[in-house]
């Protein structure tokens, strides 16, 4: 399994996957799931994906080559984050559908978080569905998930809004991330952190292995102060 999550706040995005892929008990490895496409002065494109990783590798490989190839529509040409999300999306289908024609008992579905900024477009994030059509965030939402979603979700929900730091976000996105990795194994380091100041042209990109000190530290932090918040609430009533 897996866990992406991609933030949108007004100070700009926010993408965090984890790096584990499990195919059993006795097959854990360890494959990255954040891609970066850039082109310095003119647009910066981060995707993360989740689900069959033989549809997720075969879908970066067509997007690279499209760009190499310099085809006509491509990630290097698209006008915008939609136009992105609906190449990514056909691209997508396509690939599942030439792999089930040889093996129809097997799932080759594969969920995409797609995001960045094109040109003076206002930066975005896409979520782009099997099915290859897609959603954005909102004001009320303003963050999308693919993967092992529901253990990270509660602290997505109580702290960000549109108006949150962006350092903030970033910390959200990773504590977010530690709840999940407390409760699904399957989800694991290396943790992979990229953020993206609106309109500043530039990812920053972060990676967290399991021994890193940072990482520790704020999972130590976390445990702790929960439970010195939960020792603090109120005893319900007595009857």
């Amino acid at each position: 399994m897996t866990y992406c999550v991609a933030i949108k706040v007004n100070a700009g995005l926010v993408f965090c996957s984890d790096s584990r892929t499990n195919a059993g008990v006795d097959q854990v490895s360890t494959y990255s799931k954040l891609y970066h496409f850039s082109i310095q002065g003119d647009r910066q494109l981060v995707i993360n994906s989740a689900g069959n990783l033989a549809t997720t590798q075969s879908v970066i490989a067509k997007i690279r080559k499209d760009i190499k190839d310099g085809a006509d529509i491509s990630l290097a040409t698209v006008a915008s984050i939609h136009d992105a999300a609906d190449y990514v999306g056909e691209i997508s289908v396509a690939i599942q559908e030439k792999h089930a024609q040889h093996n129809s008992n097997v799932s080759f579905e594969a969920s995409f978080l797609l995001g960045g900024q094109i040109g003076l477009e206002t930066p975005a994030v896409m979520l782009i569905y099997p099915q290859g059509n897609h959603i954005t965030t909102s004001d009320q939402t303003p963050y999308l998930q693919i993967g092992e979603s529901k253990y990270g979700k509660p602290i997505l929900d109580r702290i960000l809004k549109p108006e949150t730091a962006l350092d903030t976000a970033s910390l959200c996105a990773l504590v977010s991330m530690d709840s999940t990795m407390r409760s699904n194994l399957t989800v694991g380091p290396p943790i992979e952190l990229m953020t993206y100041a609106t309109d500043s042209g530039v990812m920053k990109h972060s990676a967290f292995a399991a021994d890193n000190e940072y990482l520790r530290n704020l999972t130590k932090s976390w445990d702790h102060q929960i439970v010195q918040a939960f020792l603090q609430l109120p005893p319900p009533p007595q009857n």
